[in-house]
């Protein structure tokens, strides 16, 4: 069991200041913890379990099980519904390599967006995501609950997109509702692709580095396309076609 200290210490974790300083997080629910034991067993560090959780099954040397009331997950956790398990994770590293396919995120803010992206990015075996410096953290629990583990999977770092852009001598896609289909567009690489933030799109500073507009076609009604929905299809088109 955990003392009242110790599960005040975890629910600091909650903070992101707290979060930064021990450099680590909580995630919560057996799905994401089954799938961080399977593919970054070295990441988790602790589980708290209300149930029996049989560890045997997953390559984990240094990961402790402690058995815990349904109270103390409640209290853990930061959601009403944890499935009686929350696991202290080790910060994901921010990584970069000189991939041949970047994918660029500018201003993507919502937590659950980023994540699902990462998660698609690691599907379709995409090395490297470069966010701008006002994306939302992907240290964020929820960007990795989220991402079902992924943020672990992808290479992922923070740039000054200008800057970052400026000197790169490939081509740079962008998604933009006046580009060209991408069901029609020879795509090629080596290739940088620009998504957008949710509501307001690519900004002006980061559109002028646009040499390839490119769209998704719209066949029945809505205005636009959530920026993970609209970035697994544009994934999915360049795996299809040069990746």
């Amino acid at each position: 069991m955990l003392s009242k200290n110790e599960i005040k210490n975890l629910r600091a974790l909650h903070q992101k200041k707290f979060r930064d300083l021990e450099k680590c997080l909580l995630v919560e629910g057996e799905r994401v913890v089954v799938d961080l034991l399977e593919r970054n067993p070295k990441k988790v560090k602790r589980i708290f379990s209300s149930k029996q959780f049989d560890l045997s099954k997953f390559q984990s040397n240094n990961t402790e099980v402690i058995e815990v009331n349904e109270n103390t997950i409640e209290q853990l956790a930061m959601s009403k519904s944890p499935q009686g398990i929350v696991a202290l994770l080790d910060y994901p590293d921010e990584k970069f390599s000189d991939s041949e396919f970047v994918l660029v995120l500018d201003g993507v803010q919502d937590p659950g967006n980023l994540g699902t992206i990462l998660r698609t990015a690691a599907w379709f075996d995409i090395k490297q995501v470069v966010c701008s410096k006002n994306s939302v953290d992907f240290c964020n629990p929820k960007v990795v609950q989220s991402s079902m583990g992924a943020v672990f999977d992808v290479n992922i770092c923070y740039r000054d997109l200008p800057e970052y852009l400026s000197q790169q001598k490939r081509t740079i896609y962008g998604a933009l509702l006046e580009g060209e289909s991408i069901y029609s567009k020879t795509l090629r690489i080596p290739s940088i692709l620009i998504m957008g933030n949710e509501g307001n799109g690519i900004s002006e500073e980061v559109r002028s580095f646009i040499s390839d507009p490119l769209s998704i076609p719209k066949y029945g009604v809505g205005e636009s396309l959530n920026v993970a929905t609209a970035s697994a299809i544009m994934l999915s088109a360049f795996v299809g076609e040069v990746l």
